[in-house]
C-alpha cells in the first residue's frame, strides 16, 4: 500500500507541474484516455507523443495516482450517501404523485423521486410506481460499514422485524 502524501508534498508536486501537465492529469483521471487527455489539456500539435512523454514523467504519474485515489474516495462517499438515501429516504413525494391528476413540470421538478426506480402509466390510466429495494441498499451499506458497527446492527434489526411481521401474517 502506498503512503498518503502530506499537504506539503502535494503542493510541491503541483508546483513542479506546469498548467498543461496538471490539466493532463485531471483529464486522464476523468477520461481514462491519455491521448484525449493530452488534447484537452492543450497539447494540440502531437497529442499522442505528448501523452506518451507525460506518462513517462514521475511527477505526472504521482499526481495521477493522487487524483485517482481522491476520486475513488469521493465516489465511495457519494455511493454511500446514495445508499443511505435509498435505505432511509421518504416516499412521500412519490405517493403524492399518485394522487396528482395532471402534475405540472414545476411540481415534478420539485419532487424528490430519488427512491423511484420506474414509473409506468398503463393503458388503464393508472400510475404504477416501483421503488428501489431498501433492503438491498441496507445490505450495501452493511458491507461497507460492518467494521464500524451501526449499519449491520440496524440491518439485522430490520430483518428480524420483517420476519416477525411475515410470521404473524401467515398465522
Amino acid at each position: 500500500m502506498q503512503k498518503r502524501l502530506s499537504k506539503q508534498e502535494v503542493e510541491f508536486i503541483k508546483k513542479r507541474l506546469q498548467k498543461k501537465q496538471a490539466a493532463f492529469c485531471g483529464y486522464l483521471v476523468s477520461t481514462g484516455d491519455p491521448v484525449t487527455a493530452a488534447r484537452r489539456a492543450g497539447f494540440e500539435k502531437n497529442p499522442e507523443q505528448a501523452a506518451e512523454e507525460l506518462l513517462c514523467c514521475a511527477t505526472v504519474l504521482e499526481e495521477v495516482q493522487r487524483l485517482t485515489e481522491q476520486r475513488e474516495k469521493t465516489f465511495a462517499k457519494l455511493a454511500s450517501a446514495g445508499y443511505r438515501r435509498l435505505a432511509f429516504g421518504s416516499i412521500a413525494d412519490a405517493v403524492s404523485l399518485l394522487f396528482t391528476e395532471q402534475p405540472t413540470l414545476r411540481q415534478l421538478q420539485e419532487m424528490d423521486l430519488f427512491l423511484v426506480s420506474e414509473i409506468k402509466k398503463p393503458k388503464d390510466g393508472m400510475l404504477e410506481i416501483k421503488f428501489f429495494d431498501r433492503l438491498k441498499a441496507l445490505e450495501k451499506l452493511a458491507q461497507g460499514d460492518c467494521e464500524q458497527g451501526g449499519v449491520a446492527d440496524l440491518f439485522d434489526a430490520i430483518g428480524h422485524s420483517a420476519k416477525a411481521v411475515s410470521d404473524v401474517e401467515h398465522d
